[in-house]
């Protein structure tokens, strides 16, 4: 089992399936939570050689110069490259490389570049996470064919996980606010670099990670979060609206979902926004199921938990989340702008998921690298029914540090086949994302939509 601290880097592939039999945390177990253990679970220590350094902590107050609604300023200034890894040397580091990253160093050996900078270990969460999450450890369970989970609230559920679906399930529900409300959009880019930036207006509720919640009241609600999609523009989309109500219990009840077409001002159930079918105008670069590096219901797929490599991520993104550039600036052809991009040494968590047998869905692979602090999965690499490497995405990340939760500023997906990528999240021409909203359940109803679709 992957329990103990000095087993946690151990390459143990630990599968989940439906006839499992898994001991629960013990009281002792969880006790090393803040102690040995993150909060959240990760290691507290550095590496051997100190190029990962040990956990402090992360981001617990803003800098000095942040206001609340400004775009984060990096609270990292001083920070200077200590050297780029290209086309022509990724091969010395490939350890710590993903099979996706060494992919597109040989794709585009002339200019995808990573400069890689310290370690800065910034994650952080807020105090009743921590606690909620220690709770969580002993009494956390995954429910049937682990489609859901019970016995847990607010905090990680399975802060010490046993398989990969547990593992998963961290990433699912990981904190991000109890809501937020998101400007940004996103853009598929084209070979040459063209694009169209396709604007959003969401709103999230995450009746999960509410400060107060109870996993008993979620269990008899049933709902995980409220999630609504407005389109801002072009203006032959703008007023499309998606609705998304999340369920903790998928055996009990599976997601529901509606969109309201503006054109045709009609409003229709949708139960096919799920799995594999296209995101929500993304020319076809990513599945419902990429959104947020991974969503849904976990079902289709045998989940298996390989251990912890090191690794380099990207981390620290504030260059890339900062309203003083332009989206020309960051759209490239091929990927995104290199020099706008921080990457650094960290330790992840490994996760494959393989389609179950008799099921379908157009990744017949997947390989999830999830960050120990935080359980973001910062990259994913997707193949097809040949086992080759058909799509590679990336999580770029930074510390909302007036939250605190750390979470993805800039979302990439690349297809691999078309040589086009996806970029989800440009908000650096806009306002920024507000935590502070207490949206009423009232607002994410079908009733609410059609209204306001009119």
């Amino acid at each position: 089992m992957l329990r103990k601290a000095s087993l946690i880097a151990a390459a143990v592939a630990l599968t989940f399936s439906a006839s499992a039999v898994w001991a629960k945390v013990s009281q002792q177990e969880a006790d090393t939570l803040g102690k040995t253990l993150t909060p959240l679970g990760g290691e507290v220590a550095g590496n051997a050689d100190g190029s990962i350094p040990a956990y402090t902590g992360g981001i617990t107050t803003p800098p000095e110069n942040y206001s609340p609604g400004d775009h984060h300023p990096d609270p990292f200034p001083e920070d200077k490259v200590l050297f780029e890894i290209t086309g022509e040397n990724y091969q010395q580091y490939s350890e710590f490389l993903s099979e996706g990253q060494k992919k597109l160093f040989e794709m585009y050996s002339d200019t995808y570049r990573m400069p890689v900078y310290q370690t800065r270990r910034s994650a952080s969460n807020p105090q009743f996470v921590y606690d909620a999450t220690k709770a969580n450890a002993t009494r956390a369970e995954l429910i049937e064919s682990g489609n859901g989970i019970k016995g847990a609230a607010t905090g990680i559920p399975f802060p010490i996980p046993q398989n990969g679906l547990e593992a998963i399930w961290n990433h699912i529900l990981r904190y991000r606010g109890e809501a937020v409300q998101r400007f940004g959009g996103q853009a598929a880019v084209t070979s040459s670099g063209n694009y169209t930036r396709i604007g959003f207006d969401e709103k999230l509720l995450i009746k999960y990670s509410n400060e107060n919640a109870k996993p008993e009241d979620l269990e008899e609600e049933n709902i995980l979060f409220f999630f609504k999609q407005k389109i801002t523009e072009p203006a032959r989309l703008a007023g499309d609206i998606l609705l998304v109500k999340e369920t903790v219990d998928q055996v009990k009840e599976p997601r529901e979902a509606w969109k309201y077409n503006t054109g045709r001002k009609r409003l229709n159930r949708v139960p096919q926004i799920a799995y594999d079918t296209p995101g929500t105008e993304s020319d076809g670069l990513r599945t419902t199921d990429d959104f947020d590096m991974y969503n849904g219901s976990p079902d289709r797929y045998d989940w298996t938990l390989k251990g912890k490599k090191e690794m380099y991520v990207a981390y620290n993104s504030y260059a890339l989340h900062s309203d003083e550039i332009s989206y020309d600036d960051i759209l490239k052809p091929n990927h995104i702008n290199p020099d706008l991009t921080r990457w650094e040494k960290h330790r992840v968590w490994v996760v494959e998921a393989n389609l179950k047998e008799g099921l379908r869905h157009i990744y017949q692979k997947r390989v999830f690298f999830i960050d120990e602090d935080s359980w973001q999965i910062q990259e994913a690499d997707m193949y097809d029914k040949n086992d080759e490497l058909y799509r590679v995405a990336f999580a770029y990340g930074i510390n909302y540090y007036d939250v605190p939760t750390q979470w993805s500023t800039l979302d990439v997906y690349h297809d691999l086949n078309s040589r086009r990528y996806l970029a989800i999240g440009l908000d650096n021409e806009e306002k920024m994302y507000d935590f502070t909203i207490r949206p009423r359940e009232r607002e994410f109803t079908s009733q609410a939509l059609r209204r306001e679709g009119r």
